[in-house]
């Protein structure tokens, strides 16, 4: 099992695939063991559910969700935040990857 899980939430779960390639490939090249995904908003709650996740990260396009899974992480290890818009569309994957150990703290 990976040390870390990233979980990136956009609209359908397609735009953001490529972003999670760019991270991954990030995570290796730092030696990290994480596991970074992407998932529609609508599939985000079964997720959570089931799997501890360290970071949540929403797509831009659905930054207008923030408040609601604020209120479904809170109480949760889980931190979350917004991806970067211009990060998002430069497909920054080492940029974002920064974020999230960031917001884990590391």
């Amino acid at each position: 099992m990976a040390d870390k899980t990233i979980m990136l939430v956009c609209a359908a779960g397609m735009s953001t695939s490529l972003l999670v390639s760019k991270m991954q490939k990030a995570a290796v090249a730092q030696g990290l063991d994480a596991d970074i995904f992407a998932v529609s908003a609508s599939e985000a709650d079964a997720h959570l559910a089931k799997k501890k996740i360290d970071v949540l990260m929403l797509g831009p396009q659905v930054k207008y969700m923030k408040k609601q899974f604020e209120d479904k992480v809170a109480g949760t290890d889980t931190k979350m935040d917004v991806i970067n818009m211009q990060d998002y569309g430069m497909m920054n994957g080492e940029k974002v990857l920064k974020t999230a150990l960031t917001l884990m703290g590391e």
